[in-house]
């Protein structure tokens, strides 16, 4: 029988948040936008559909390039220039970051938790893309006991270091952290680091976390 892991190492974006695709009737209303109007999808979107998230998929731009450009075309619409991304955020998602957070992602730490499991977030944008004050407004950022944000490191998954960020703060071993992303370059980053992963299927979050949970024997 496999032992079970012992911590569970999140990215942030679309694993613990709701992504900016699924909530885009929030973003028109904060926006003053008519309903219909963002037609981005990202991995919701048919083949064809969304180039530019599949020229990022195919790693001809990077996730930064791509939020850049719909930062920028988002903008435009209401006559705006944001050149940062808390700007984008605050003025997409409003006053009430708590609203988009996953609700499987609440249920799953706090049965790792009372599992007595550890909880780190890895991320390559967490303050870059939703500013600095932004985790003090989530009273579950208290559960982690380490967040590693590529904001301040300069090390992006799937770099490996990005991982070791991780493991040298847990002192555990690769292979007994539970590493979950919704993006499958750094799945694989994850996965040649050692560590057990799980690709996040942010059209079925309840399935992904299942799995993460299961995992750490839970």
């Amino acid at each position: 029988m496999t032992t079970p892991c012992s911590a569970l190492v999140l990215d942030f974006g679309g694993v613990i948040s709701r992504t900016m695709f699924e909530t885009h009737d929030l973003t028109e209303q904060s926006l003053g936008l008519p309903p219909g109007t963002l037609g981005w999808r990202g991995p919701f979107a048919l083949p064809g559909a969304d180039p530019v998230w599949e020229a990022m998929q195919a790693g001809q731009i990077t996730e930064r390039d791509y939020w850049m450009r719909r930062m920028a075309e988002t903008g435009a619409l209401v006559g705006e220039d944001w050149t940062e991304f808390p700007q984008f955020i605050a003025r997409a998602r409003g006053n009430d970051p708590a609203a988009v957070i996953r609700p499987e992602f609440l249920h799953a730490i706090a049965r790792a938790k009372a599992g007595g499991k550890r909880l780190a977030i890895l991320s390559n944008e967490l303050d870059l893309f939703y500013g600095a004050g932004f985790r003090d407004r989530l009273p579950f950022m208290a559960d982690f006991e380490l967040i590693v944000d590529a904001t301040y490191t300069g090390i992006l998954k799937p770099d490996h270091r990005a991982y070791g960020f991780v493991t040298d703060g847990l002192g555990l071993a690769a292979a007994d952290c539970v590493f979950v992303d919704d993006q499958m370059k750094n799945i694989r980053g994850g996965q040649a680091a050692g560590m057990t992963c799980v690709a996040f299927d942010v059209t079925d979050p309840a399935r992904s976390y299942a799995e993460a949970l299961a995992l750490l024997g839970v």
